[in-house]
């Protein structure tokens, strides 16, 4: 991770495919294409990949969510839950569509605790919204059997967790709707984009008329097209689903590099007795694009944060003190900082994050460290820097 590391000659051909058409909409001009459409085929490589029946690209991986939530029906007053640790995207995609975002803290999976998503649960509660961060997944029986018992959809970010797997699924395709990345760090990239991907055929209707503006995009005149309900611009465009197209043919490439990768760091960093490594949820398989761990304390793991850096060991993350990926930084939540007035379903049911107790979810991430694994690093220079991270975080102790 991430895609752009590896950008070659597959890449540039499928650009070169949409430059030479000179058509970067994904709709309409269908006679300037020369047969080429990259959206559509990037759809169906995506479906065939995912094992789901229908899939929408759209602009980005928050256009993703959103898009999920809204051809779902979430909107004012709905309540979502979801992590503690996420992406801000998370809690901004609820909030677009006057929806609720519940945190609920993470358990060792660094992922949704089953137990405090019960516990979170309400009359307005709509969602359970897993983030597989970092790679790996929830404990996605459990949650299901949640959902199932209290007769909610299951949404899964699995934004950073592509080509990991489940039983034996690909991650995404487990609950009612999945929901992809290809920002430019991500382990495929567009440079920018996303996709939604159900088999409900209901939720994909919804979702490619609302991605377009309420396009119903029947017959082949754009203009006259019906809009059978409000949507929005999230369009990505031919120029980033060709990158995308070519991306995901590497994937299994990619892949194989992380995991050769992570397992050297892992193997290395086994001999620490006081290394735990972070669960993955029985039957699941990571896609190897983070190394996450354990200290013992919230101090040693600081130290050893510090040092790694000292030492020029990049891409280790502890995001415990991270402004982006963690609720203790989110003080535009908190405090509701918005340009405009926030719905009033948003103001009168927004939780009072500043009185929160999520303690639980310190216990956990303020002793973690998430190593990136590269995919441009060689065997050698992994080795090297699994011995330089030994040393480090042994001396930290």
């Amino acid at each position: 991770m991430p895609g752009f590391e590896l950008f070659g000659d597959k890449e540039r051909k499928q650009v070169q495919d949409v430059l030479d058409s000179g058509v970067l909409m994904r709709y309409g001009f269908d006679g300037m294409r020369n047969g080429h459409w990259k959206a559509k085929e990037l759809e169906a490589a995506l479906a065939q990949r995912m094992q789901a029946q229908h899939v929408h690209l759209v602009s980005s991986g928050t256009a993703a969510l959103t898009v999920a939530l809204a051809s779902a029906g979430v909107g004012a007053g709905d309540e979502v839950i979801m992590p503690t640790f996420t992406f801000v995207a998370s809690f901004e995609s609820i909030l677009a569509l006057g929806a609720i975002p519940v945190l609920v803290d993470v358990d060792d999976t660094l992922t949704l605790d089953p137990d405090a998503v019960e516990k979170a649960i309400t009359p307005n509660t709509k969602v359970v919204m897993p983030v597989h961060m970092c790679g790996s997944m929830a404990n996605l029986d459990a949650l299901q059997s949640l959902c199932q018992k209290y007769g909610l959809l299951l949404v899964e970010d699995a934004c950073q967790a592509i080509g990991g797997s489940y039983h034996g699924k690909p991650l995404g395709s487990i609950g009612d709707l999945g929901c992809f990345s290809f920002d430019y760090v991500k382990t495929i990239t567009c440079g920018e984009g996303g996709a939604v991907i159900t088999n409900t055929e209901a939720y994909y209707q919804n979702a490619h008329k609302y991605a377009d503006h309420g396009h119903d995009h029947i017959g082949t005149d754009r203009g006259a097209e019906q809009h059978p309900f409000l949507g929005y611009n999230f369009r990505i465009s031919e120029l980033n689903a060709a990158v995308g197209l070519a991306q995901l043919s590497r994937l299994d490439e990619f892949i194989a590099l992380q995991k050769r990768n992570y397992t050297i760091l892992r193997e290395a960093l086994s001999s620490i007795p006081e290394v735990v490594f972070r669960r993955v949820p029985e039957g699941g398989e990571e896609n190897y694009s983070f190394l996450s761990f354990f200290l013992p304390s919230e101090e040693v793991a600081q130290k050893a944060h510090q040092a790694l850096g000292a030492k020029g060991v990049d891409a280790c993350f502890y995001w415990y003190n991270n402004n982006w990926h963690y609720y203790r930084k989110w003080e535009h939540l908190t405090n509701q900082k918005s340009l405009g007035k926030l719905p009033k379903d948003v103001k009168e049911s927004l939780p009072d994050y500043s009185k929160a107790d999520f303690s639980a979810s310190d216990l956990w991430v303020g002793r973690n460290i998430s190593c990136l694994i590269k995919l441009g690093w060689t065997e050698a220079e992994m080795k090297k820097r699994a011995k330089t991270m030994l040393e480090v975080i042994q001396s930290s102790m």
